[in-house]
């Protein structure tokens, strides 16, 4: 009888709690790619490379997967002495699943061709969901690479309003722009400031990916 009524409470609070933390039952264990499902709310200003990725370690965590290293999918410019980083160079080896456990890429060079698994229905938020305005922050070209002058936005420190401009991919492949179907490397933001990323069709989300 004692045995019956303990798993019952059991049952009871299980389904009690359980719509607190849909995120669990959503994702994949082996989770290693995901779109931000929430920026900085302070417009490109992430806090450096530094703050972006902490943004992917404390998403990562809430939904299980805080024991991978996480990193940002940005690049940033040389300045003070300090070279060009490539987002290409900071986001491991793969292969890469979404939370879904679907591979979207099976390495950096898969990433960046044809044939990755990337859009609409494979990019999504570490929850298993998607996301409404399709620009990603990235700072970068097609290959990955960071481009010449500053598309960064002050290498994600800046949030000024109509100054500066950040390199934007399409998590959808779709839209306009001088490459409408790139992930990576679709257009340039009208400034940094969250207004600015918004008008322009973003909202300061940005690509996951463990090493």
């Amino acid at each position: 009888m004692y045995k019956l009524l303990l798993a019952c409470i059991v049952v009871v609070m299980l389904v009690a709690f359980a719509p607190h933390y849909p995120s669990f039952s959503q994702t994949s264990p082996n989770i290693s790619f995901f779109i931000t499902s929430a920026g900085s709310g302070n417009g490109a200003n992430l806090g450096g490379l530094a703050g972006a990725d902490a943004i992917c370690q404390r998403l990562a965590a809430a939904v299980g997967a805080g024991n991978k290293t996480w990193r940002a999918y940005l690049s940033t410019s040389a300045v003070g002495g300090q070279p060009a980083v490539n987002a290409r160079d900071r986001i491991g080896r793969g292969p890469w699943q979404n939370a879904k456990g679907v591979v979207v890429a099976q390495n950096v060079d898969d990433l960046h061709s044809n044939n990755n698994k990337l859009g609409k229905e494979n990019s999504l938020t570490e929850k298993g969901g998607t996301v409404g305005p399709h620009d990603m922050l990235t700072g970068s070209g097609t290959d990955g690479r960071a481009l010449s002058g500053d598309k960064t936005c002050s290498n994600w420190t800046s949030s000024a309003d109509g100054t500066g401009t950040a390199r934007l991919g399409h998590y959808d492949k779709q839209g306009g722009g001088e490459n409408p179907n790139s992930w990576n490397s679709a257009h340039d933001s009208r400034g940094c400031s969250q207004t600015n990323l918004v008008s322009t069709g973003g909202a300061g989300a940005f690509y996951c990916f463990a090493q």
